[in-house]
């Protein structure tokens, strides 16, 4: 019987996995973090190691690394299971030695189970019966239990969904009347731990859009935990408004056959060249399509003759400012209800927020992390599809 390490630090992720690959025949072990888990790989002496990049204090990554300096384990399979949108985490998972890197959000246990198949082979498990009726008979009841198994996880997530919204809130609740940097700090933590608890769950549980969302929200708030300059006004009101969003979701996002990102048509507005690429790159992670324009007479007019699902303006341009714009197209009736996000100076975003909207739904400062606007662009997209009649 073959030998399968899960570093995991979610017990519930754990357990499913541990639970699935127990079934196929393989013997399995877990461990809740790094360390405790190169600890196993010297006792258990695994054959295949799966492993969560996103572990408390020694991260994913550095478990690769430390595995690959023991000779024994030198050429060992290693299974990452990673964030979507953290890739530049996944590149170094590949470089430190990884076998198969797996996004959390896009794969269901059975595709766990497919890669280990993949890497090492069935586990010797196999009933007293020809090859071929073997094979007929363990796809039969592998898929039996695949679909009762994830039916008690939608019913235990979907139980436990008021209790995990509650949570978030009250996390975000912390955050916003947090006082000093230490303290703020500590709080993006705790929203942190929980929303990537939330991903995991989601994902095993089937519910797409929730894992998606919670997995964007959860590379946001590990970039701005490691470096807290990007703790500011502008990052916790989209944390906010991220968790808000899930609460929308846990009401809508569970419905049957809404499990992927739908396509989208976005406009960006912005005169100055860096700014407009960088907001373009940023939905380009998300793999949302965008037009991006440096003219806002320009956009009027293809605004005017063209459906958008999301318009991204800058406050201060020339000739037409962000606000100015908003009120002309909020005059186009294919436009009322459009999602508009104004772009604007981070010293100014106290000011822009607390001043009218002008039609606009939302506000972003000026630097902004890439990941912040992937998140700002994902609530207001999904949004609009979900409300929106066929």
């Amino acid at each position: 019987m073959k030998k399968i390490l899960i570093i995991e630090d979610d017990p519930i992720v754990a357990n499913v996995y541990r639970n699935k690959l127990a079934v196929d025949g393989y013997q399995t072990e877990v461990a809740a973090d790094g360390e405790t888990g190169l600890q196993a790989i010297e006792t258990f002496q695994p054959q295949l190691i799966i492993v969560d990049l996103m572990l408390p204090t020694l991260s994913g990554v550095d478990v690769i690394r430390e595995t690959r300096s023991m000779a024994a384990f030198a050429k060992t399979p290693i299974i990452v299971l990673s964030n979507t949108y953290l890739t530049n985490l996944v590149q170094e998972a590949w470089r430190a030695g990884a076998s198969k890197c797996l996004s959390k959000t896009d794969c269901a246990p059975k595709d766990v189970i497919a890669a280990v198949r993949q890497l090492i082979g069935d586990s010797g498990a196999m009933p007293h019966a020809t090859a071929t009726q073997a094979a007929e008979n363990a796809t039969t009841q592998a898929a039996a239990r695949d679909a009762e198994h994830q039916s008690e996880l939608r019913k235990t997530f979907t139980e436990n969904m008021a209790a995990t919204l509650y949570s978030l809130r009250a996390a975000v609740q912390a955050l916003v009347k947090a006082g000093d940097e230490i303290a703020k700090l500590k709080q993006v933590h705790e929203l942190y731990r929980q929303v990537h608890a939330l991903n995991g769950n989601a994902s095993v549980a089937g519910f797409g859009l929730i894992s998606h969302m919670a997995s964007a929200l959860e590379a946001m708030l590990k970039e701005i935990y490691e470096k807290s300059k990007n703790i500011n006004a502008s990052t916790i009101r989209t944390a906010a408004n991220a968790v808000d969003f899930l609460g929308f979701l846990f009401e809508r996002g569970t419905i049957t056959g809404h499990q992927d990102i739908p396509s989208s048509n976005i406009l960006v507005v912005d005169d100055e060249v860096i700014s407009r690429r960088a907001i373009t790159y940023a939905l380009d992670k998300a793999k949302l399509k965008s037009t991006a324009l440096d003219n806002p007479l320009a956009a009027l007019e293809l605004i005017t003759t063209t459906d958008f699902d999301l318009i991204f303006l800058d406050v201060d341009m020339p000739g037409m400012n962000g606000f100015e714009l908003c009120t002309k197209v909020r005059a186009l009736p294919q436009h009322k209800k459009t999602p508009i996000v104004f772009v604007t100076s981070l010293t100014d975003f106290d000011s822009r927020t607390n001043s009218t909207m002008a039609g606009g739904n939302d506000f972003i400062g000026k630097p902004f992390l890439f990941i912040e606007l992937t998140v700002k662009s994902l609530i207001h997209v999904l949004r609009k599809k979900l409300t929106t009649p066929a």
